[in-house]
């Protein structure tokens, strides 16, 4: 009985030391992540970057590690997941805010880009099933003058408008582009109904979005006017400055003329320099002349 109380420690003992003494050693594909606001919504990419190491990537027949008409996890290990954290159009289908597996199908002349509603599926493209594919587009594929050696995403080409994008993926000596449309008018606008009866910060806040999306300009400069007309704003060059544009957008010359002038001296009178409304005081100034 002791012989084998004895054996029973020392099999326990070195099971905790075999246990304690794991080593960590780097992933041959290493985790990334990338992620980009456009507009009001947050895409985030997560997934496993595998590596060219001298392997021909894409291409025509069993020579090549993904090749064409095979469908494709879009990375390593579990795959490549987005996030999206609004509702969005994605290759001209309208998918929810949520999680969702990358799948592509690599081909000489097109890809397919598919969103999987199932990301317990992971990397398994023997269980893959149509039935819970959110979407589905074609698109045409660059061929690069340099290979990238890494598998890469990204969230490119934001537009001026911050309402469109593209999920790019980079990898070897191709690169795809899947189109992503935002809408956040609809949100901005709740906003302002709610916020600009609590906040006279807000009256501001939507005076700006007012003149800078092209809306009614006339609430606008109601709303402005609200916000100037409050405590010591009247002070702010900045905002006088953005009522002049508003008036001149407005084409009342005379009033716009007059209310950059006053926040021109009020910006020359600035112990801190102005913060650059001299000079745009100056310019508009010179335009309304």
């Amino acid at each position: 009985m002791k012989t084998l109380k004895t054996i029973l420690f020392i099999f326990l003992a070195t099971f905790a030391s075999t246990a304690m003494a794991q080593i960590s050693t780097p992933s041959a594909s290493s985790a990334g992540s990338v992620g980009s606001t456009v507009g009001l919504t947050e895409i985030t990419i997560e997934y496993s970057r595998p590596k060219m190491k001298g392997r021909k990537i894409f291409g025509e027949g069993a020579d090549y590690l993904q090749p064409y008409g095979q469908l494709w996890r879009s990375g390593a290990n579990r795959g490549s997941k987005l996030i999206l954290s609004t509702d969005a159009n994605i290759g001209g289908t309208d998918v929810k805010a949520g999680e969702y597996l990358i799948f592509t199908t690599p081909g000489k002349d097109n890809w397919d880009f598919m969103l999987y509603s199932d990301i317990s599926l992971g990397g398994n493209v023997a269980a893959y099933d149509k039935e819970k594919e959110v979407m589905m587009t074609s698109v045409k594929p660059t061929i690069l003058d340099n290979n990238v050696e890494t598998l890469t995403f990204n969230i490119s080409d934001i537009s001026e408008d911050n309402t469109s994008a593209n999920i790019q993926l980079a990898w070897a000596n191709v690169s795809v582009k899947v189109p992503v449309k935002v809408s956040y008018d609809d949100e901005v606008m709740a906003d302002i109904a709610a916020n600009t009866q609590v906040n006279p910060r807000s009256y501001i806040d939507a005076a700006n979005y007012y003149f800078n999306a092209g809306k009614d300009l006339n609430q606008a400069l109601e709303w402005i006017n609200l916000y100037l007309a409050d405590g010591e704003n009247s002070d702010q060059f900045w905002n006088i400055h953005t009522k002049a544009k508003i008036l001149a957008a407005l084409g009342n010359k005379e009033e716009a003329i007059a209310t950059a002038k006053d926040s021109l001296k009020k910006a020359k009178s600035d112990g801190r320099g102005g913060f650059g409304y001299i000079k745009r005081n100056e310019d508009l100034l010179a335009e309304l002349k």
